[in-house]
């Protein structure tokens, strides 16, 4: 139904930045949903972010606030994961998901269906 291919991920150093992109097949529906999402090794998947595709309201994790921004651009049906000050713990397999719904951004994991392929985060300290 929906494809997402997402890049961006690399290495930088512990302060820099990195943009993640998430490109989306096909057009968007109205009541799309998209998150973002990090899995470090051991750990369960975290949510760091969620953009309503229509009107383009946010969420964010506590732990990434004030320093992660999603974003969209409509036309390029593609999403944006913009992290600056990035720390030693940001590293990890960043994922972007899609969900339909009408109501609030979704937080879990399983209540997003769509996935991409992940990208690799590393930061140096």
């Amino acid at each position: 139904q929906v494809q997402l291919v997402e890049s961006g991920g690399g290495l930088v150093q512990a302060g820099g930045s990195l943009r993640l992109s998430c490109a989306a097949s096909g057009r968007t529906s109205g009541n799309s949903q998209m998150g973002w999402f990090r899995q470090a090794p051991g750990k369960e998947r975290e949510f760091l972010a969620a953009i309503k595709w229509a009107g383009g309201s946010t969420i964010y994790a506590d732990s990434v606030k004030g320093r992660f921004t999603t974003s969209r651009d409509i036309a390029k049906n593609t999403v944006y994961l913009q992290m600056n000050s990035l720390k030693p713990e940001d590293a990890a397999v960043y994922y972007c998901a899609c969900r339909y719904g009408w109501g609030g951004l979704g937080r879990k994991p399983d209540e997003y269906d769509y996935w991409g392929q992940g990208t690799q985060v590393t930061v140096s300290s």
